[in-house]
């Protein structure tokens, strides 16, 4: 990495122990609201450890036990999960904003997978504010930001777009299953064709995927949403979502983001954290104590020599039948692998 190295704040990206002798965990930080947005804006660097407890806890959230996670990866060595990172990379932000403060909605969320996350090791996020813009009377603000290693190449990569400051219980569903990839999100698959779990050079166009369900508990959320270092936001307090006019608290968007990322993780195998794509819009909220269903279909399939790239329509779908996020994804395999395979470990990855 280059010069001026930040010190290891650990698991996360604030020291939730100074609590013990600091009254105010956010003192200094800006108000989250869109008059206070500068760009360019600059956040971090942050040094974070990926340790045991960093993987575990996230395995707990997304109820993901998978053995690369928790025993050995496909190359030896243990690995985090393909969306450790994400919601990190996600709040970065909240180093300048109030993050008890912040009463927004991710609309958008674009990941981009370059090389998997060692357990163990010491990884570098940094982010910026890149664009501003109004839309319905509504202000978002756009995110770029990465993960990278001690050698300074790119883990994780993410872009997201937020509206910064409104009341969810009035705003959330307005989406749409369009959007800027050029084409509508279709839930419709080929019937016919039998669903795969793992995706190989056999892979077809229209083959659906096995669907992800997901019984989703408010610990669960509550862990995600950084209640482990004392944040109170819509997702993890009942108190502050009714005040935003909802009637429970919903599911931080980015956990469903992660949903989808393991569904993916289990198509492309090993591959997906080296060459995985995955760009969501989300439509409607998922309450707490809700159930979804994480599920895909095969879109395009291009050989290429050895490699096979595949690309994919996914989406969420809430317990009563009803969308909650659309999106597309990308990845490679090699083109000799079968397809409709299971995966080389076990758990509920």
């Amino acid at each position: 990495m280059t010069a001026h190295r930040t010190a290891v704040l650990g698991r996360n990206l604030t020291d939730p122990s100074r609590a013990v002798h600091d009254e105010d965990l956010e003192a200094g930080r800006k108000p989250p609201v869109f008059d206070e947005i500068v760009i360019p804006e600059e956040f971090g660097p942050v040094d974070v450890v990926v340790d045991d407890l960093k993987v575990k806890r996230f395995a707990f959230t997304q109820d993901d036990h998978g053995d690369w996670y928790l025993r050995a990866g496909p190359d030896g060595p243990r690995i985090g999960h393909a969306g450790l990172l994400a919601n990190d990379l996600l709040q970065l932000f909240t180093l300048h904003y109030a993050a008890s403060q912040v009463v927004g909605l991710h609309t958008e969320e674009e990941l981009w997978f370059d090389r998997p996350v060692l357990v163990g090791q010491r990884v570098r996020l940094a982010g910026r504010y890149v664009d501003t813009y109004e839309r319905r009377g509504q202000g978002y603000v756009v995110m770029e930001a990465d993960a990278r290693d001690e050698d300074g190449r790119t883990l994780v990569r993410h872009r997201g777009v937020e509206i910064m400051r409104t009341t969810p219980g009035e705003v959330a569903g307005r989406g749409s299953a369009g959007g800027g990839s050029g084409r509508r999100v279709s839930d419709a698959y080929d019937t016919s064709v039998p669903l795969a779990e793992r995706l190989g050079g056999g892979t077809v166009t229209g083959m659906g995927l096995e669907p992800l369900r997901k019984e989703i508990t408010f610990e669960q959320m509550a862990v995600f949403s950084r209640i482990g270092e004392f944040v109170t936001n819509i997702h993890d307090s009942l108190v502050t979502a009714r005040a935003a006019g909802l009637a429970v608290p919903i599911v931080q968007g980015q956990q469903l983001v992660c949903y989808l990322a393991e569904l993916l993780t289990r198509a492309f195998g090993a591959e997906w954290f080296r060459t995985g794509w995955l760009r969501v819009k989300f439509l409607r909220p998922v309450s707490a104590f809700d159930s979804v269903e994480a599920a895909g279909a095969v879109r395009e399939v291009e050989h290429d020599g050895s490699r096979t790239r595949i690309g994919l329509d996914v989406w969420v779908r809430r317990g009563d039948g009803s969308l909650a996020a659309v999106g597309w994804a990308r990845g490679e395999v090699p083109t000799g692998r079968p397809a409709r395979g299971i995966l080389p470990f076990t758990g509920n990855g």
